[in-house]
């Protein structure tokens, strides 16, 4: 009985302050949102002297490509593909054989 009462008193104390946080965070997020943005300030931070490492080459020169690029294929395509490696893999031929054993 001791021990529900610890266990009550401590996720009692544990939803106040998360509870609390929650109305904290949501009371400074509209006094940002009122405040108007200073574009200088925004400037400075996005041209910053040190860039990210996984920005650079092995050389250290800043990589201006895209990181990720995606080639549009159509869902025919894709199945056909699918289904050519479902049939190349070994496992693939022997659908038939499986169900016949059912």
């Amino acid at each position: 009985m001791f021990l529900h009462l610890i266990y009550i008193i401590a996720f009692t104390v544990l939803a106040f302050l998360a509870v609390t946080n929650l109305v904290r965070n949501l009371m400074m997020l509209g006094s940002d949102a009122r405040r108007p943005v200073n574009s200088s300030k925004r400037r400075s931070s996005s041209d910053s002297s040190n860039p990210h490492p996984e920005l650079l080459d092995e050389s250290g020169r800043i990589v201006r490509e895209p990181y990720l690029v995606m080639r549009s294929v159509t869902m025919e395509d894709a199945r056909e593909r699918l289904d050519e490696l479902y049939n190349s893999s070994p496992s693939g031929n022997d659908v038939s054989d499986e169900s016949d054993n059912l």
